[in-house]
């Protein structure tokens, strides 16, 4: 469900498809909100699911709500486009629920509808964002965390970050042949998933130009350059580093007259990855963890408390992500 201050609510209501399919962990009541500001004739009816299983027996026009333990009574209280530590509570709660929910098998993936981090944070979670929660929820109990990564993608761009959410400078200092070559291990695996045994990645340098040579920083030859090096030993077709402000233009694939030169831009920090992905539209833009056990898909936007409330926000964003996730589920299966 996402932050229930928040548009997530509400763009799910916008998309719902046939129900049968597809389940919402959330509250109930937030979801009959967002439902209520949507046209008459276009609201699906929610229904609270005793057993996942019922889902099957709903009605096309129906909307199945999963109740998570944990979620706060008082939840619907929280004030719409606010940030507020309900909110945070009962997002964690869901996701916590979710995961729960496909390790055992009882669903295939999930798509997570935008939260606020500022709210995750109020509510005393100690990770930043969905991608580090689900990493420490979907690890096997008694194992470390499992490397995870953050690749953001549309019909265009892919690209994956080495480093998250972290501040500039700390990402820098993360920045590790270790890391480096973790990323390209993950984003090989992870593209089969997609149809890509073999995926061509490019390899964004740190610093500008790449570090021409070494005058403008030696991370390229110290740590990422070693990195490649090491990945094509193990048969990953990883290219680089290539200087990061042009590296995008030439991996966009927009054919005909612009063919992509690479199938997946690996970038070293958050902004440098996901800014150009984003520029080429929110709308189809989606967020997906490589490296977890099951499928995980969002929508590229945040939870826009400008709008909430309003009957305006775009549900694309998060069909795409559903979209994605269909897919790699099915070749995750294939």
């Amino acid at each position: 469900m996402g932050d229930a201050c928040g548009i997530g609510p509400e763009i799910i209501a916008r998309w719902w498809p046939d129900g049968r399919q597809w389940v919402v962990v959330g509250c109930p009541r937030v979801m009959a909100r967002a439902v209520s500001w949507m046209p008459p004739d276009r609201r699906p009816t929610v229904r609270v699911l005793s057993a996942l299983r019922d889902v099957q027996a709903l009605a096309e026009s129906e909307l199945g709500v999963w109740v998570p333990p944990g979620l706060p009574d008082d939840l619907l209280d929280a004030p719409v486009g606010r940030v507020d530590e309900r909110a945070g509570r009962a997002a964690a709660a869901c996701i916590r629920e979710a995961v729960r929910l496909a390790q055992v098998g009882e669903v295939a993936g999930m798509v997570t509808a935008p939260l606020h981090k500022e709210a995750l944070a109020m509510a005393g979670e100690p990770y930043p964002g969905h991608t580090e929660l689900l990493q420490a929820e979907g690890s096997p109990a008694g194992h470390p965390p499992a490397p995870v990564r953050m690749m953001l993608a549309n019909d265009q761009l892919k690209t994956v970050l080495v480093t998250i959410h972290v501040s500039l400078r700390q990402a820098i200092e993360q920045v590790t042949f270790d890391s480096v070559l973790e990323t390209l291990r993950i984003t090989h695996r992870s593209a089969a998933l997609w149809g890509q045994a073999r995926p061509r990645i490019a390899v964004a340098g740190l610093n500008p130009h790449a570090g021409e040579g070494g005058l403008f920083g030696d991370e390229e030859l110290h740590i990422i350059g070693p990195a490649i090096e090491a990945a094509r030993r193990e048969g990953i077709e990883a290219i680089g580093p290539l200087a990061p402000d042009t590296v995008f233009m030439r991996a966009r694939h927009a054919p005909p007259e612009h063919p992509g030169e690479f199938d997946v831009v690996v970038a070293m920090y958050h902004d440098q990855g996901l800014i150009p992905v984003k520029y080429l539209g929110l709308d189809q833009g989606v967020n997906v963890t490589l490296g977890l056990p099951f499928v995980r898909t969002s929508p590229d936007h945040g939870t826009a408390f400008d709008l909430a409330g309003t009957g305006r926000a775009d549900p694309s964003s998060l069909a795409a992500a559903a979209n994605m996730a269909r897919a790699l589920v099915a070749g995750r299966k294939a």
